[in-house]
């Protein structure tokens, strides 16, 4: 199977640089988050959206004939505002699906702030996906896959391409994991050259199941990071990128997300939603540990969640 080379996602960020931001990199010492290393953090929470998913957005629908029926997606949030955020600077309309089993209102207000049209569905995340299809179909408008196409996977790679041009080069990176659109875009780029790590939570190990069992699955999303990583199942293309190219998949329980979110909190007064605070939290609970001098870098994916939801 054909996906993205380097090269296609070299041309993704020429195409979308001006409608995305070059997020920040932040070195943070080890004993601030109580680990005896140092961390390199991508804030890509810092995205005009809140989180990477609007550099597939635009790379979408800049690389596309955008019909006057405009685009329509699928999300349990940060998809759907990244989205409408790119369409309304584009000049589209766009209808956003949400299943309401992962709904979580911070990020409903996103999407409609963003300009989208929030429809909400009943049933489990693949009822929601047949929707958003069928309203294409019938309304002829672009749809725009959260995870499994080709411009979407060029446009999350380049947050890796940024990464590697911000630090001069890492050994590793730490990746959480939905659909699996970010680790196959990252993994796309990096190829070989990096050891990419995938960290999911049990109610939420789609890439770990996918790896271990066939691709033909169905994970039912359950847990603090449902509604970030609730992909039922990865797509076909993110599947061969990661079966290639992810060298690990890590699985943590919820509590390992709350204990990472706090000492992100605590040791930098950086906030991250719950699909973010998962990456970190393969490091704070030990199931990745570092050899020495390994240059470990933590992408922060989104930031669109209650500020104190890790509180709780």
């Amino acid at each position: 199977m054909t996906f993205p080379t380097p090269q296609d996602i070299t041309a993704a960020a020429a195409r979308i640089q001006g409608w995305v931001r070059d997020t920040p990199i932040v070195r943070i010492e080890g004993a601030a988050l109580g680990l005896d290393h140092p961390v390199i953090f991508k804030l890509e929470h810092t995205q005009v959206t809140g989180s990477f998913k609007v550099r597939g957005a635009f790379n979408t629908m800049l690389g596309a004939d955008v019909p006057a029926a405009g685009v329509v997606a699928a999300s349990g949030g940060n998809h759907g505002a990244a989205v409408a955020h790119a369409a309304t600077s584009l000049g589209h309309a766009s209808v956003i699906f949400v299943p309401k089993v992962i709904a979580k209102e911070e990020k409903l207000r996103r999407m409609r702030l963003f300009g989208g049209k929030v429809i909400l569905t009943d049933g489990p995340v693949e009822a929601c996906m047949a929707a958003y299809a069928d309203h294409a179909a019938k309304t002829g408008a672009l749809s725009v896959h959260p995870y499994d196409t080709f411009p979407t996977l060029a446009g999350q790679g380049t947050v890796a391409r940024e990464i590697e041009a911000q630090t001069g080069g890492i050994d590793t990176i730490l990746v959480a994991t939905g659909g699996g659109g970010l680790i196959a875009g990252v993994a796309a780029w990096f190829r070989d050259r990096v050891r990419v790590i995938s960290v999911e939570t049990e109610g939420t190990n789609t890439l770990e199941r996918s790896l271990r069992e066939g691709p033909e699955i169905s994970v039912q999303a359950t847990g603090i990071a449902a509604s970030s990583l609730g992909g039922p199942r990865l797509g076909v293309m993110s599947y061969a990128v990661a079966r290639d190219h992810v060298d690990r998949a890590i699985v943590l329980p919820d509590a390992a997300v709350f204990d990472a979110a706090r000492r992100l909190w605590e040791g930098t007064r950086l906030i991250g939603e719950p699909g973010a605070a998962v990456a970190l939290a393969a490091l704070t609970s030990g199931a990745y540990r570092p050899e020495a001098g390994e240059r470990v870098c933590v992408l922060i994916c989104g930031g669109n969640a209650e500020p104190d939801w890790f509180m709780a």
